[in-house]
């Protein structure tokens, strides 16, 4: 059952989503990605984006987009409220955990071990600057990680998919 949800999420996020390439059009014609700010971190293997919005309604905007593009959200963790109610203290932090089996079951195919990586997550946190930023993992990253070949249209269209969901996020 695990199996068929994680790759769910990542079927979904696959199938679903615009394309790179169209976002990198709207880019080139307009100079900017409208204040967005991105990085991928090839050391951590994260993707990481800066939102136009508090962690808490750019966390509401993903999962809007996520359930919007027909993906399941299976959990959404309140980081900073579970410290809080430890008599700890976080910046706002909390963590969507989304997908569909049409993306993910392709994928655990080539290599299963890459199940320990699925559901698809995406992090959402405050800095100490007040700035929020969206994280997630880098599937070009979990491909080195899990030694998959054989897949790279599957983990292209989860790229794509991926970056989709999370521009619409952050954007204002």
């Amino acid at each position: 059952m695990i199996k068929i949800v994680s790759i769910a999420a990542l079927a979904v996020a696959v199938c679903s989503c615009a394309s790179i390439d169209t976002l990198l059009d709207k880019t080139k014609s307009t100079g900017a990605m409208t204040d967005t700010t991105t990085s991928i971190n090839a050391e951590k293997g994260l993707v990481t984006l800066q939102s136009n919005h508090s962690v808490k309604d750019t966390a509401d905007k993903l999962v809007s987009v996520i359930e919007s593009k027909g993906m399941k959200v299976f959990a959404r963790v309140d980081h900073q409220k579970n410290a809080q109610s430890a008599d700890l203290s976080l910046r706002p932090t909390q963590v969507v955990m989304f997908g569909n089996p049409k993306a993910g079951t392709p994928l655990m195919n080539c290599q299963q071990t890459v199940a320990i990586d699925l559901p698809q997550k995406i992090l959402i946190s405050e800095d100490a600057d007040k700035k929020v930023w969206l994280s997630y993992n880098n599937p070009d990253y979990l491909k080195t990680r899990h030694n998959i070949k054989g897949c790279d249209t599957e983990i292209a269209n989860i790229s794509k998919a991926l970056n989709a969901i999370s521009t619409a996020s952050t954007a204002k």
